[in-house]
């Protein structure tokens, strides 16, 4: 059997396993893992593209796109309704060779605590989202 731990910083209020596994995962460059935290029906909706829908292309997506990127989650909310999902909304950065940039990510969990849909939003004013232009 093999163990992997996954440092991330400590975020109290972020006590959604699912959440913190996709961060802790992401960060480690483990796109499998991340994957598989997606209902086999989940979507990724990064900035500036469409849905990325299933465990397979959420997979292929990040794998192509996040292997440099480390999240950093700041603040979260959670809110879970009667039925058991739940609505965690998240605010941090993300850093990359290049840039650090600030993010919002809204994951939608079902009740199974699979993560049916994840949208990410920069939240970089339209001065800093010129400057980062120059590494696209």
């Amino acid at each position: 059997m093999t163990t992997t731990t996954y440092q991330i910083p400590i975020l109290p209020e972020l006590n959604v396993p699912v959440v913190m596994g996709y961060f802790q995962s992401l960060n480690a460059g483990d796109c499998s893992q991340t994957a598989q935290y997606f209902a086999p029906y989940g979507e990724l909706h990064p900035p500036f593209q469409g849905g990325i829908v299933g465990v397979d292309a959420i997979k292929g997506y990040l794998e192509a796109e996040a292997q440099s990127l480390t999240c950093f989650p700041e603040q979260a909310t959670v809110q879970t309704a009667s039925d058991g999902c739940q609505l965690v909304q998240v605010q941090g950065h993300v850093k990359t060779p290049y840039f650090s940039v600030p993010v919002a990510w809204t994951f939608n969990l079902n009740s199974e605590s699979q993560i049916e849909r994840v949208e990410i939003r920069l939240l970089a004013s339209p001065q800093q989202l010129l400057e980062l232009q120059q590494f696209s």
